[in-house]
This record gives C-alpha cells, sequence and structure tokens, in this order.
C-alpha cells in the first residue's frame, strides 16, 4: 500500500466496491438485541503503543505486519438501529505469531515488531467504523478473535469479542460457548471473505449494537 493510499485508508476514505451483508441482528420486544459482553481478556495494553491509528498492519510506515490482512469494519448502532456517532471504538489481537503485545504473555512465540498490537477509531456521523489488520489466529486456549472495546457517553462500555463464522476451533472455546443460544453466537461471528478494496486480502463486516 503506497503512504497515499494508507493516509486515504486512514481517514475511511479508501473503501471501494459492494458491501458485505453485515453480521445478522437480532429483534426481541421491538428492539435490536445488544451485542453479547465478552471479558476483555489479560492483555489488553499494559503500555499504549504511540502508534495506535486504525491501521494496525504497519507501524510507524515500517515493513507491513506479517499475517493475513483484512479490512474489519461496521456500524455501531444503539438498540432502536439509529446510528452512534462519535463513538470510540478499540481493538486488540494477538499477532500473526501468537503473541499479544503485553509483558505478561507466557508465549515463547518471537513478537512480530512490525504489528501494531492495537487500534483505535471514532464512527463517523453513520456511526461507521473501520480498522486495516490482520485476520485473527489461535492463541494457546482460544479459538481466532478480535477484541473490540465502544466508549461513549449515551450508552455503557461496552468489551466484547468478534470470532470468525464456521471455524473449528470456536465449538472448543469456552467464552465463545459462554456467549450462549447459536442466535446470540451469530452476533459476535463475521465472515471473513475476500476483499473487495485493494487494501487487503480478506474483508469483514460486523455491526455491533450498544
Amino acid at each position: 500500500m503506497t503512504d497515499t493510499n494508507r493516509r486515504r485508508f486512514l481517514f475511511g476514505l479508501a473503501a471501494s466496491g459492494p458491501l458485505l451483508l453485515p453480521a445478522p441482528l437480532l429483534r426481541a420486544a421491538g428492539h435490536f438485541v445488544l451485542t453479547p459482553p465478552q471479558s476483555a481478556g489479560p492483555f489488553y495494553p499494559d503500555e499504549l503503543p504511540l502508534d495506535r491509528d486504525n491501521d494496525l498492519t504497519v507501524v510507524n510506515d515500517g515493513e507491513q505486519a506479517k499475517g493475513v490482512i483484512c479490512n474489519v469494519y461496521g456500524r455501531i448502532l444503539d438498540h432502536s438501529g439509529s446510528p452512534v456517532p462519535q463513538a470510540r471504538v478499540e481493538i486488540w489481537q494477538c499477532d500473526a505469531n501468537g503473541r499479544y503485545h503485553h509483558q505478561g504473555d507466557p508465549s515463547n512465540a518471537i513478537q512480530d515488531p512490525n504489528f501494531q498490537g492495537f487500534g483505535t477509531t471514532t464512527t463517523d456521523a453513520n456511526g461507521r467504523y473501520r480498522f486495516r489488520t490482520i485476520k485473527p489466529v489461535p492463541y494457546p486456549g482460544r479459538t481466532p478473535h478480535i477484541h473490540f472495546m465502544v466508549k461513549g457517553e449515551a450508552f455503557e462500555d461496552l468489551t466484547t469479542q468478534l470470532y470468525i463464522a464456521g471455524h473449528p476451533q470456536n465449538s472448543t472455546d469456552r467464552l465463545y460457548r459462554n456467549v450462549g443460544s447459536p442466535e446470540l453466537r451469530q452476533l459476535v461471528e463475521a465472515e471473513f471473505v475476500a476483499s473487495s478494496s485493494s487494501s487487503a486480502e480478506l474483508e469483514a463486516e460486523w455491526d455491533i449494537v450498544v
């Protein structure tokens, strides 16, 4: 990706092609069901990186991170389905080697210095967010996932996790199974499919209800 294209991406201008259908949203009593909360886990960064934008695949214009590059995007909605502008969205995940950017991670895997590990963005007027990151990989004892935290003035902070729809390790992951019914589990899943943008190999669309 050229510097010009990366700058466009960081400001949310690099999207092209048709949007995917988002993960299913459930209604109950006339309202959308809130996205199930999940644990933040032990590896929320103990020291936030200086580079903490919404492109986790390049640190300070260095080399590209290892892994399959993907665009993860969607909307933050309230229970009525209205978009939530100016919400702060944070994500963090392990790198392609299966290691978090956290001093307490006991993994012996070598940390990828080119993976940011943590990123943040703010939703636009239509509640949209966007990240460029890597497709999540398994961590010892866990199915692939990306941690999300959504903050705003009009709702309680939501911490949750995004899973790869249909991944074979989902069925043995304790936190995934704790979400509850299969219908609720669909609310924390997204399909990772071929990207419609040249900025990534894959893309996943995931709407979050707060």
